[in-house]
């Protein structure tokens, strides 16, 4: 039996303590700072990761995720391997362990956008090198990751602000729950009723001290608010397009909204965004838009977190 540490996965922020969680957006900043005016496919000087390979498994669509992995390995002097799971033999009913086992004696890291977060877990459960959570059903913490690094770069440290999320309780709010009672903000949640966070997630973030507020009134989460977040409607898989299309409306972003916010508030979304439905295009254009540096931002919050499971910081 080898005495080797066991791998490092990144499948919710849960994992996550303070310390680890403030070093990988340390890095991420640092490295960020770091590249200015170099080309997009030079590789970072110390190339922490030479001769490592990320293989990416894909259950659903990806643009942000792809692009930002594939070139975090490139940066930081590694390699990637793009994989969709329908063209595996995980498409034809190999079991998630089974490809884990597989893999884990030729790539030194996986990441997986999934349909379902078991899968992760299956995954993780048999591998024997860091698995990261691209993005699941019920959780999306590398978009968090860079969230709260486009936060930090705006307005500061977190701690002590208040995040107002306004739309579907999907798993990008989940993975801010998650973050919540680590970095001491806190977040107001207005949703339709029947599209609120899952229970369990709002009562763990509360349990561990976080201020968590859940109703159903855009304007009173928005209030004062320092962040305002919001996702589309309908997301991968939902198959209630029709009655969601119905319920949120009242829960649109829009420029009147937005003014209940604190002046100096910034707009967020993780993208792809429906401009007209949730939210309006003066918004998603705006002063207060920092959507643009959120999607750069999952680039360098991926390499930390690349950097994280690898034992590197």
């Amino acid at each position: 039996m080898s005495d080797a540490a066991p791998p490092r996965h990144l499948l919710d922020l849960t994992a996550l303590g303070a310390a680890d969680l403030r070093a990988i957006l340390n890095q991420a900043r640092r490295r960020k700072q770091a590249r200015a005016g170099m080309p997009k496919g030079a590789s970072d000087p110390d190339r922490p990761c030479d001769g490592r390979v990320l293989a990416m498994i894909f259950q659903k669509n990806s643009t942000r995720t792809r692009v930002s992995f594939d070139v975090a390995m490139r940066q930081l002097g590694g390699s990637a391997l793009v994989m969709s799971a329908n063209d595996m033999q995980l498409g034809r009913g190999e079991t998630v362990e089974d490809t884990a086992r597989v893999l884990s004696c030729m790539v030194d890291a996986v990441m997986i956008r999934a349909n379902r977060h078991e899968d992760i877990e299956g995954f993780a459960s048999a591998a024997d090198v860091p698995v990261l959570n691209g993005l699941s059903d019920r959780s999306h913490p590398c978009q968090i990751l860079a969230d709260l690094l486009t936060i930090e770069e705006r307005l500061g440290d977190v701690r002590g602000k208040t995040i107002a999320w306004v739309g579907d309780g999907n798993n990008v709010l989940t993975s801010f729950l998650h973050a919540a009672p680590v970095l001491g903000y806190a977040l107001r949640i207005a949703t339709p009723p029947n599209y609120a966070p899952r229970t369990q997630d709002v009562h763990a973030a509360r349990a561990s001290g976080a201020r968590v507020d859940v109703g159903a009134d855009p304007g009173a989460a928005v209030a004062g608010a320092d962040v305002v977040v919001t996702d589309t409607w309908v997301s991968m898989g939902d198959p209630d397009k029709d009655e969601r299309m119905q319920a949120f409306p009242p829960f649109a972003v829009d420029a009147e909204l937005m003014q209940r916010a604190a002046p100096h508030a910034m707009f967020m979304h993780c993208l792809p965004a429906h401009r007209g439905e949730e939210v309006s295009a003066d918004v998603m254009d705006g002063a207060q838009s920092a959507v643009w540096d959120e999607a750069e931002n999952r680039l360098h919050a991926q390499k930390a977190a690349l950097m994280w499971c690898f034992r590197l910081l």
